[in-house]
């Protein structure tokens, strides 16, 4: 399998769980309204729909949020005697539900269940005026869960129990166009479990290995694996720790998300350099950028690309290829006070890989946050 690209590795992925994309990303949140609030002003997202005390849900709120094909559920507790509540004391902030959007919840149940998934929601048809909506969800590494979302008989706004959530303040958006890919971090000696069950499970396939060989720092390791459903419109990376000097990035982030959860969402945009000057100047912060070698050493590394050099030197977007073509990239700084969920700006121009050339600049950047942190 050395030799395949990785659009052919993805086609060995079984078929028994047809994916057609990301349906939405919900986070669970001290203050779904604040950070609502964020995600439109610094990020971009528009107003889409509501469920709460109004609409008669009487332990939570929730906000969605939507720009391209991205779709954020933010979701607060309305009392500490609640699941949800529990989820935030223990891990803050953070990523619980990745739900995928497909043809049918209650086969993708059944498929994922009877090889080994475990309950997190039985089957269940949801109805409104608009039509309904069948859904189904099993967990996957730490709390974190998979939903399957059916929505093909549906044309309300987000979910029954959603109403249109009207805004008169929505900031234009930033060119962000959908989920490109999910990291998860898992504990030590727990990655090789985890891709056995994408494998098992869900019928997904290893389409790209890291391991601590290829991503190190003078202080620090991790290693990492890319599961891929069949189509490739949906790719979880995995990582777990590795043995090295210093406390990697991974450790830091499951000492403080207190366990193993979602560590970055990464979202395509076709103009980064303009997504990233929006998002700068909107309040988003990145990492530093890399030393000036890192752009003089470029062209030899990468070959031509469209792009100036220039602008992509100042934003301090990094670049990496392989043999299908090439990519661009950028990381926000933890988006909480927990040095937990951060955000991937990326734009592919064929490279179907996840950037491997630029792990070395990237995490000494990382580095360098965590020591003002005092967590290196």
């Amino acid at each position: 399998m050395g030799t395949l690209t990785v659009s052919q590795k993805m086609t060995l992925a079984q078929d028994f769980l047809p994916i057609n994309g990301t349906d939405f990303i919900e986070f669970y949140v001290g203050n779904a309204k604040q950070a609502a609030h964020y995600y439109k002003t610094a990020f971009g997202f528009q107003s889409c729909a509501y469920a709460g005390p109004e609409t008669g849900v009487r332990d939570r709120a929730s906000y969605v949020l939507k720009q391209g094909k991205i779709r954020l559920v933010l979701t607060t507790p309305l009392n500490s005697d609640n699941a949800i509540s529990q989820h935030i004391l223990k891990h803050g902030d953070g990523v619980k539900i990745l739900a995928l959007w497909v043809d049918d919840a209650y086969k993708a149940f059944e498929e994922t269940t009877s090889r080994g998934g475990k309950v997190y929601m039985e089957p269940q048809t949801l109805t409104d005026e608009h039509g309904e909506v069948k859904m189904s969800g099993i967990y996957t590494y730490g709390e974190t869960v998979h939903l399957f979302i059916e929505r093909k008989n549906y044309n309300g706004v987000f979910l029954p129990g959603y109403k249109a959530w009207n805004s008169k303040y929505n900031p234009t958006d930033t060119g962000l166009l959908y989920v490109d890919h999910c990291v998860g971090n898992v504990g030590w000696n727990r990655m090789n479990p985890t891709i056995k069950w994408y494998e098992d499970v869900m019928g997904f396939v290893n389409i790209l290995s890291f391991d601590d060989k290829q991503i190190n720092t003078e202080y620090s390791a991790l290693m990492s694996k890319v599961m891929s459903n069949g189509n490739g419109y949906v790719k979880f990376p995995i990582n777990e720790p590795a043995e090295g000097k210093k406390k990697s990035q991974i450790e830091e982030y499951l000492d403080f998300y207190e366990g193993e959860g979602v560590q970055h969402i990464a979202i395509a945009t076709n103009d980064i350099v303009s997504t990233v000057k929006q998002l700068m100047a909107r309040g988003v912060e990145f990492l530093d950028a890399p030393p000036n070698a890192y752009y003089e050493e470029l062209p030899n590394r990468v070959g031509k690309i469209d792009e100036d050099i220039a602008p992509l030197q100042e934003l301090g977007i990094l670049v990496d290829c392989d043999e299908e073509g090439y990519l661009l990239q950028l990381f926000t700084k933890p988006v909480e006070d927990r040095p937990t969920l951060f955000f991937e700006i990326i734009q592919r121009k064929g490279a179907q890989s996840f950037g491997a050339g630029n792990f070395k600049a990237l995490f000494e950047s990382i580095e360098r946050e965590q020591a003002k942190r005092g967590n290196l």
